[in-house]
């Protein structure tokens, strides 16, 4: 029989995508932890989360890949989608932390030749500010 702590372990291998959202001044953050493929259904999770946040007037979205372990072209199709949608809106997409499997994937879409990347969470947010914004009064 199976202990309680190994029943979660593997539970915890089966959970795909765990969404966490979170707000910087005007900047909506997306934490982003497991896997965003078709075949679970974590990419549809994720677009409609996504559709969500556009629909209800977020311009400005950064998308944290630190934690996601894997992306397929479902996932990737999300992304695009939700980035032509904000820029039709004047509105802008940035992604933080793409790493591993994650980066592999973006590099063969070439999506990181489009879309800005950044390792820097500070950076990141910093990028959202227009051009004439400056930090001293």
């Amino acid at each position: 029989m199976k202990s309680l702590a190994a029943e979660h372990a593997l539970y915890e291998g089966v959970v795909g995508l765990q969404i966490s959202i979170r707000k910087y001044d005007d900047v909506t953050i997306l934490d982003l932890r497991g896997r965003s493929t078709i075949d679970g259904g974590e990419s549809e999770l994720l677009s409609s989360h996504l559709q969500e946040l556009v629909n209800n007037g977020v311009r400005k979205v950064l998308l944290n890949l630190a934690n996601l372990t894997q992306l397929d072209s479902s996932g990737v199709g999300v992304i695009i989608d939700t980035y032509v949608s904000l820029k039709r809106k004047a509105g802008d997409l940035k992604l933080l932390c793409p790493c591993g499997r994650v980066l592999e994937v973006l590099n063969v879409f070439r999506l990181l030749d489009t879309i800005p990347s950044f390792e820097d969470e500070t950076r990141a947010l910093a990028s959202f500010r227009p051009l004439s914004y400056s930090a001293t009064s």
